[in-house]
């Protein structure tokens, strides 16, 4: 593992641009609604969408709801829910398909939780989430636990930082790089996606086999990135410059 060189200038120049949100653009939280926005943020998405022809997307863990909360942006193309959620540019979103039994799946995540001081449920459109960033010492049941539910119900854990997530068997965070990437906007531009959690790696490799790169936020790992940002400070610092 070493460490990676920063993103070079002009890495922008012809791209198409993906964002991840928690830990990229803001700081990572103790819940996921005392984030904290800069008041700068919105300002400078839309000049970077200007700079770039349109061709910019956040791609996140969030449902789309809930980003529009923080991020109340037009003309920008967002995605939710690590791929499962998709809005184009003009607004138009794609028809998200709900499982099964989400609502039994969300009440046995909530009993569990109710047991357990410190536990956070996040219920989203199609999968729930789990987070232990205030009840560390949980960390151990709740992979145990959220894991044999998985099982059970056929559906895949995405594990991130101090969270367990259980979605559907399908879409990531690089499919949805790769669908926005058959949009006019975006088609035939080289995708960069800049993002610091375990689930943004799916959007490096597509990055990287369609051309492009990744850019990690925050310490070295083992990662399909080419490049890496120390930190959110960073980023900003980064795409204000390039904007």
């Amino acid at each position: 593992m070493h460490l990676l060189p920063p993103p070079p200038p002009d890495l922008l120049d012809g791209a198409a641009l993906f964002l991840d949100f928690d830990g990229t653009l803001v700081e990572l939280a103790e819940t996921p609604d005392s984030i904290r926005v800069a008041p700068e943020l919105e300002a400078l998405l839309r000049r970077l969408r200007r700079r770039l022809g349109g061709r910019l997307a956040i791609i996140s863990g969030r449902s789309i709801a809930d980003l529009e909360r923080h991020l109340p942006l037009s003309g920008i193309a967002f995605s939710g829910s690590h791929g499962l959620e998709l809005q184009l540019p003009d607004g138009t979103g794609l028809p998200l398909s709900v499982p099964v039994g989400l609502e039994d799946v969300h009440e046995r995540v909530r009993r569990f939780a109710s047991d357990r001081p410190g536990l956070l449920v996040e219920e989203k459109p199609a999968g729930i989430a789990l987070h232990f960033r205030r009840a560390p010492a949980e960390a151990e049941a709740v992979d145990s636990f959220m894991a044999a539910l998985a099982e059970e119900r056929g559906w895949s854990v995405q594990r991130g930082n101090m969270v367990v997530e259980l979605r559907p068997v399908g879409a990531t965070k690089g499919d949805a790089l790769r669908a926005f990437m058959t949009e006019p906007e975006f088609i035939d531009a080289r995708p960069v996606f800049v993002g610091d959690d375990l689930t943004d790696e799916h959007g490096f490799d597509a990055a990287a086999d369609l051309g492009g790169a990744g850019v990690l936020v925050g310490r070295p790992r083992e990662t399909a990135a080419t490049y890496g940002l120390e930190s959110v400070a960073a980023v900003a610092a980064w795409l204000s410059a390039l904007a």
